[in-house]
């Protein structure tokens, strides 16, 4: 319930109005069943406006300091998180990373829609970056189809250190999807790459091989 109120009363007509979305290729999404949305990360919106324009609940997993701030913008947020079923995972790493995974596989195993940003954090310029191996793993683990999702747009609507949002275009390409037999360490590693790559070039955006890791404004994000 809460969830729709959100979608469709609350925040969604706000998102629709500001980025006019034109999406591509959503037939690539099934309908029914488990499957992976992998995208590329620009903004802290990305992940409304990939529930903005699936017909399917999408779930992802939150960092726990979500659920956790205190005051009034901890208490939105932590309201927003749990009525909208999202998952609080500890992402420090090590044996957090592992459980992690478990916690998306039982969303895929049971018939849900997973939506991860395999770089991790924000691009803090724009460009896309190296992603981390879990939503490769996760599918081979799960059979779930993962379907690549192309975003652009995000970061002129939701500009990073800026609390006001503004009005520009956003664009959504889905991909097709793919499933991935038992692999091995490395050729995860290089599927990995692959999706981030195509990503970068479905986006029109430059691809980066390395994690990351924090913001550093440039006056250029193309």
């Amino acid at each position: 319930m809460a969830y729709r109120l959100l979608k469709y009363v609350l925040i969604g007509p706000l998102l629709w109005l500001l980025g006019r979305p034109e999406v591509e290729g959503l037939h690539h999404v099934p309908r029914s069943g488990p499957v992976i949305v992998a995208a590329n990360h620009l903004a802290a919106i990305d992940s409304l406006y990939l529930a903005l324009v699936l017909p399917r609940r999408i779930t992802f997993l939150a960092k726990r300091e979500y659920f956790t701030e205190r005051g009034l913008r901890g208490r939105i947020n932590r309201w927003v998180m749990t009525a909208t079923g999202q998952v609080a995972v500890d992402r420090s790493g090590g044996s957090a990373s592992t459980a992690a995974l478990d916690a998306a596989a039982r969303i895929l195993e049971s018939g849900g829609v997973w939506g991860i940003h395999p770089e991790g954090t924000r691009s803090p310029d724009g460009r896309v970056y190296r992603g981390r191996t879990g939503a490769i793993r996760v599918a081979m683990r799960t059979g779930a189809p993962l379907v690549p999702v192309a975003l652009s747009g995000t970061d002129l609507v939701n500009r990073r250190g800026r609390r006001l949002l503004r009005p520009a275009r956003v664009h959504i390409v889905f991909g097709r999807p793919r499933t991935f037999p038992p692999l091995d360490r490395p050729t995860v590693r290089t599927e990995t790459d692959a999706l981030m790559t195509e990503l970068a070039h479905r986006c029109g955006r430059h691809y980066v091989d390395h994690y990351a890791t924090h913001f550093t404004p440039t006056p250029a994000n193309h």
